[in-house]
């Protein structure tokens, strides 16, 4: 296997995030970085994604898909969410893993923008880590087969498992922490 590289782009335009990204956004395009890095597929061989994150954070990211590709950990895709026309719902269907995107988080309450929009939180893997919507529905709806948490299978999360434990290794929080609606996917620097 190859060993692990990452190369970063940036600072970002608003052509570089057509679909993620619009005026009015949290951040501009300039504070957001794009990175190329290696990551092993469920194939077990070697592929190169990108994720769009804040400049702020790039070494942390850096650092936990390092751990991930030493560890062997499978990452189904990884694509800038604007491959998926800015779809939150199209990227998750695709088990996409991916950074940033400025929308509102899914929540009860006047909206508030989701640490996505800031480019601090990272969607991993979502099929295997579905969020469990208030109400029950399941997101994306593929994610219905990993409802079982103790049937851990490749790709997912889980409180002793290498994707929980790098990303809190540089200090980010778990969406599966969360009481009522668990979103086993989503890691952010500030844990929501």
């Amino acid at each position: 296997m190859p060993a692990f590289s990452a190369t970063v782009s940036g600072p970002l335009t608003p052509g570089d995030v057509p679909f993620s990204w619009r005026p009015g956004c949290p951040v501009p395009p300039g504070e957001l970085r794009a990175i190329h890095l290696s990551y092993v597929g469920f194939d077990g061989r070697a592929h190169t994604g990108e994720i769009i994150v804040n400049g702020s954070v790039v070494h942390q990211v850096i650092e936990v898909f390092s751990i991930f590709y030493r560890a062997r950990f499978p990452v189904s895709r990884m694509e800038s969410v604007d491959a998926f026309r800015g779809s939150d719902p199209r990227s998750m269907a695709a088990d996409n893993t991916s950074g940033f995107n400025c929308r509102y988080a899914v929540a009860a309450g006047p909206p508030q923008w989701s640490m996505r929009a800031y480019g601090l939180a990272i969607d991993v893997n979502t099929i295997q880590n579905p969020y469990l919507e208030p109400g029950s529905a399941v997101q994306p709806p593929a994610g219905a087969a990993y409802l079982d948490r103790s049937d851990i299978r490749p790709g997912m999360a889980y409180r002793e498992g290498i994707l929980v434990s790098a990303f809190s290794s540089v200090g980010w929080g778990w969406g599966g922490n969360w009481a009522g609606s668990p979103d086993y996917q989503h890691f952010s620097v500030s844990g929501r």
